[in-house]
């Protein structure tokens, strides 16, 4: 009888509270409501915008994969410089598969003029748009090659270790690694290109069914060449 008591007097009490606070309780659950209400409404508006932008994209990498003779061929600059005009307006503040995938069209543009600086540039902000995408690393080793070019060893280094550290698997990663050694070489850094070759036979493991990186072994036995004449030294 007593608990049935206690029961009764909690129920009392509980019910009291919210007599005494209904507008109060009546309005954060409003709140908790709307929010919830404008969570879903941003993220169904979200992916609307992220297919639209994905569809415009496509788009214009038709345009480029038009051009690309052109491009290499130094002709047609008008139509090329307009459509490098259009990506940029489209890159501008996106983020994600559509802004990465625009830079990086950018990029091969310049990396087709030869205009190593702007192309690196360019590089850069498609890493950084994709950083959760594929397009990363990708980004990030095109990046050092257009540092490479520039003579810029050191940024190309660092841009080769964002490329193997990179969340997403890149199928070139091995050759990533052995390019850190080979720069490490072109700067006389003798040590930390053989640390850079010992981590390739370390941390990639070659399997026979591995179609993600199916050319380890061939840069793992060029960086065992290179241990072997650095160590002999």
């Amino acid at each position: 009888m007593q608990n049935n008591k206690e029961k009764e007097g909690t129920g009392d009490k509980i019910n009291d509270f919210i007599q005494r606070n209904r507008k109060a309780i009546f309005a954060a659950l409003g709140v908790i409501a709307a929010f919830f209400i404008g969570l879903i409404v941003f993220i169904a508006v979200s992916e609307q915008l992220n297919k639209k932008a994905i569809a415009e994209v496509e788009v214009l990498n038709e345009e480029f994969e038009t051009l690309r003779a052109d491009i290499r061929e130094n002709e047609n600059t008008a139509a090329v410089n307009a459509l490098l005009e259009k990506l940029k307006l489209f890159a501008g503040g996106k983020k994600g598969f559509p802004g990465s995938k625009a830079w990086s069209i950018i990029a091969q543009i310049y990396s087709s003029r030869e205009s190593w600086n702007q192309a690196e540039e360019a590089w850069l902000n498609s890493a950084r748009a994709g950083e959760k995408t594929y397009i990363g690393p990708i980004a990030f080793f095109n990046a050092a090659v257009a540092a490479e070019e520039q003579g810029k060893i050191e940024d190309a280094i660092e841009y080769l270790k964002s490329c193997t550290a990179h969340k997403f698997e890149f199928s070139d990663a091995p050759r990533a690694q052995f390019n850190i050694g080979r720069l490490y070489e072109q700067l006389g850094n003798i040590s930390d290109a053989i640390d850079s070759y010992r981590a390739l036979l370390i941390n990639f493991q070659w399997e026979r069914n591995n179609t993600n990186n199916p050319n380890i072994l061939f840069w793992q036995n060029l960086a065992r060449n290179r241990l072997i004449a650095l160590e002999v030294r």
